[in-house]
């Protein structure tokens, strides 16, 4: 999470959480849910997908740490209302151990998970009857964050403690296969205030045609190839951040040309340029957060489909912090913050339409929702917060 090691990623935040628990755990028999129609590959994430009208109520997918006081017991299950915000819990998925990162297969079919440990794994869900289609290991410590390439036959994965990237196989049912490849960032030297390298992302960018992993403790956004036939990863550059930056998360831009880099270690932004072809990186000059001079950690930023407005979660000042971007994605113009509604907002996502905003607070284990006015870029709450045991990821389908 920060500069301090990975463990504090696991037990910064994990305060008492057994009220949302037992609001969970009380429903881990509830019935799976009924098969709709499929949303991007990072439903929830992505500034490419389509919107779609609101109706009826949507899966959530709810991430947590099952080995800290106050945890979940698994990944939560709840549902939304699409027009109104409002949150229902529906149960959990036992079997899966500190799932702190979420992500969808193309098909809807298939949930994946980090299992965030010293012996580092991701685990499949198989969406239809919840069964847990099994772990394989990531070969690094506490992996944080993972992705499926749009193919649907690559899980792409990154460890934080150990500083590496891993790369899985997915099979026709969504199970994954042994890991086909494992590269650890040597190089360059770790930031300042860093012990080694902390792989904090892995993702594609919007061509398809580069995978890019974001890390925090080399200051560095690394850009691979990946071989499709293979699973093995080939670097063909590196963009360098400035010392002590502490890189988290990167989002693209709708058209593909500009990115958004968040830097956890500085609370800083950047705008970067990304050439499709040779898939190197630029990273532009750093700019506020709007978050003052206090301690705070920029966690995830998001751009609407629409490319006009981007959202930035803050932990510490517990903020969102919206921009206006400009000149076609080559500028972000700070608007203002608007409260997270709770404490240490540790992701952010949007709702497959990009109407609501989904925000899971770890420290205050709950998840807030707001309504986001497309044509302005306001945020408006939706009610009162949902109680789930140390929220770190919310997924919305």
């Amino acid at each position: 999470m920060d500069s301090g090691g990975w463990s504090r990623r696991r037990f910064v935040g994990a305060l008492a959480g057994g009220a949302a628990a037992a609001a969970l755990s009380a429903c881990d028999n509830a019935p799976a849910p009924a098969t709709t129609p499929a949303p991007d590959p990072e439903a929830g994430t992505s500034a490419s997908r389509e919107a779609r009208r609101p109706s009826g109520p949507r899966p959530l997918y709810l991430g947590t740490y099952t080995s800290v006081e106050g945890g979940g017991k698994g990944i939560g299950l709840a549902k939304y209302d699409a027009a109104t915000g409002r949150i229902t819990g529906s149960g959990t998925i036992t079997g899966v151990g500190d799932p702190s990162y979420l992500a969808l297969h193309p098909d809807r079919r298939t949930l994946y998970a980090v299992d965030e440990r010293d012996d580092g794994a991701v685990t499949a869900v198989r969406l239809a009857d919840r069964k847990v289609l099994g772990s394989r290991g990531t070969g690094g410590a506490a992996p944080c964050h993972l992705s499926v390439h749009p193919g649907g036959r690559w899980l792409l994965s990154a460890n934080y403690g150990s500083g590496s990237v891993a790369v899985h196989p997915i099979d026709a049912s969504g199970a994954l296969g042994e890991r086909t490849d494992l590269v650890r960032h040597t190089g360059p030297p770790p930031g300042p205030g860093q012990e080694g390298p902390h792989a904090h992302q892995f993702v594609t960018s919007p061509d398809g045609g580069h995978v890019l992993a974001v890390d925090l403790g080399t200051d560095t956004v690394y850009t691979y190839r990946l071989d499709e036939k293979a699973g093995t990863l080939t670097e063909v550059a590196q963009a360098h951040t400035r010392p002590g930056a502490g890189p988290r998360h990167l989002t693209f831009h709708p058209g593909g040309r500009y990115a958004y880099l968040a830097n956890e270690v500085d609370n800083t932004v950047a705008v970067c340029s990304y050439d499709p072809a040779s898939g190197r990186v630029e990273v532009g000059e750093v700019q506020s957060t709007g978050t003052g001079p206090g301690t705070s950690y920029p966690a995830q930023i998001l751009v609407t489909a629409n490319g006009r407005y981007a959202f930035l979660a803050n932990r510490g000042h517990n903020s969102l912090t919206r921009y206006a971007v400009e000149a076609d994605g080559a500028r972000l113009r700070l608007l203002g913050t608007v409260p997270a509604g709770g404490d240490f907002p540790r992701q952010i996502a949007f709702s497959p339409e990009g109407t609501l905003l989904f925000a899971a607070n770890q420290k205050s284990s709950t998840v807030t929702v707001f309504h986001v006015d497309g044509a302005n870029g306001e945020l408006r709450r939706a009610g009162e917060a949902f109680s789930s045991p140390v929220a770190v990821c919310a997924l919305p389908l």
